[in-house]
């Protein structure tokens, strides 16, 4: 069997968010990088679980971005991916991004192809259907369980007051959510072993970007938190019902 594992560069949960260019680009100047979470815990974890099934199972890693994506995608194949792939190319365009990596599959003949669910920076949630459409494969949208049985997929997704239980045959896309796979730290055998696992880098194909940023803004300041002594009940009852409007 083989697997793709789409991976993106996000910026870290703690980076301080600020804009340049007239809030038209993100600044990047002191941020720290990481691979996407949702991409890193639960989708490529599945697939190395997979693997750990299933020795004959390998492992593709594939990325859009520029030479300052290696860094991540490395720490990617040091958790257990076996080779990857990096399209050369810098866009925050969910239509290009994904058609540079169904462009990638092309040629490989994937059994699966995992996404996570969205990535933090933008939460567009929506290359995995994309690359789904692109290569007219079937496509499962935040899954929570992935299981294989013979050349079937059962995946189980939550929905509205309830779960869904799916069944696809394969090849399929799947993007993944929190409960899919536990997270794991590479070891320091993965960690040397990824310094050699190839990495390809191909030049992205001619593609049209079919949106584009305006701008960016940030939330309004929150306001300051005001604090009632526990033996003043009659306070905070008046600010919950003069000030916040809650009773």
């Amino acid at each position: 069997m083989k697997i793709l594992v789409c991976i993106s560069k996000t910026p870290d949960t703690t980076a301080k968010i600020a804009f340049t260019d007239n809030n038209t680009k993100f600044d990047t100047n002191g941020v720290q990088w990481i691979i996407n979470p949702y991409d890193e815990w639960y989708s490529l974890v599945r697939a190395i679980e997979l693997k750990e099934a299933d020795a004959s199972t390998i492992i593709h890693l594939v990325t859009v971005g520029l030479a300052d994506s290696d860094p991540i995608i490395r720490k990617a194949l040091a958790l257990g991916g076996d080779e990857t792939i990096r399209v050369n190319a810098d866009s925050h365009d969910s239509f290009y991004i994904a058609a540079q990596i169904a462009s990638v599959t092309k040629q490989a003949g994937y059994d699966l192809i995992f996404t996570g669910k969205e990535t933090i920076d933008y939460n567009g949630s929506s290359i995995g259907g994309m690359v789904a459409e692109l290569r007219e494969l079937p496509f499962i949208s935040l899954a929570t369980k992935f299981d294989l049985k013979g050349s079937k997929a059962i995946m189980n997704r939550e929905i509205e007051g309830g779960e869904e239980i799916c069944e696809v045959e394969l090849p399929l896309v799947v993007s993944c959510a929190k409960g899919v796979a536990e997270q794991r730290i590479p070891n320091m055998r993965g960690i040397m072993a990824a310094r050699t696992k190839p990495l390809k880098v191909v030049e992205a194909v001619a593609t049209d970007a079919l949106t584009t940023i305006q701008s960016f803004g940030l939330p309004p300041a929150k306001a300051g938190v005001k604090l009632v002594p526990a033996d003043n009940p009659q306070e905070l009852v008046r600010l919950l019902h003069e000030e916040a409007k809650m009773i």
